[in-house]
């Protein structure tokens, strides 16, 4: 099977998570530059491949696939040989898939009305509760350490590590010697050192 992936990209973006696990996964993929800030995104040859206008997005044959914990489960079992996601039936099969939807369902609302100093809708209508409630789930999981999943290492990881390195940059997230010791731990590894040094080179071309 051609397990090719076209990936579409845009440096210093949301992205950029997926573009770490194709690294990690040392999966066969051809890049593709997108111009948030020229507008590509907003424009009808990409809008064909995601509506919404967003990146990532990624093609497989004739299946395509965005938002982001989608794209992660879909190529964590193509390149399952990588290691990076529990195989059906094993026990930790379920958390995995937990946190990765855990990331969009919960931690993404939760993050963008922090950011925007907004309070969350009452309980019977908010997909996540309340600030505390995400931050203190995210707190007991990540105390089972090192990992997401405990001793193991996974898509998740690569996933979180970089969602809250982002976070924390912006102080939308504490840096508790708990979560800043996880973001060491997953944003030092080679993958994710060459993802940075690329997406500051590709930065630096589109600014040019």
């Amino acid at each position: 099977m051609n397990r090719k992936i076209t990936f579409y990209h845009a440096p210093n973006s949301r992205s950029g998570g997926t573009f770490a696990l194709l690294e990690e996964l040392s999966a066969d993929y051809e890049l593709h530059l997108v111009n948030l800030k020229a507008g590509e995104s907003r424009r009808p040859d990409y809008r064909a491949i995601n509506p919404m206008g967003k990146v990532p997005a990624i093609r497989h044959g004739e299946v395509l696939i965005t938002e982001q914990p989608a794209i992660f489960m879909y190529l964590a079992d193509l390149y399952a040989e990588a290691g990076l996601a529990p195989a059906i039936g094993d026990p930790l099969r379920g958390a995995y898939l937990r946190w990765l939807v855990f990331y969009g369902s919960c931690f993404e609302p939760a993050l963008v009305d922090r950011s925007l100093n907004r309070e969350p809708a009452p309980p019977s209508k908010s997909p996540y509760g309340s600030w505390e409630d995400v931050i203190n789930t995210l707190q007991l999981q990540l105390a089972k350490g090192p990992y997401m999943l405990g001793e193991r290492f996974t898509a998740a990881d690569v996933l979180w590590g970089g969602a809250l390195h982002w976070a924390t940059l912006f102080k939308l997230v504490p840096e508790t010697p708990q979560i800043s010791a996880y973001i060491d731990r997953v944003i030092t590894r080679p993958a994710m050192q060459r993802v940075a040094a690329r997406d500051a080179d590709y930065l630096a071309q589109q600014a040019a």
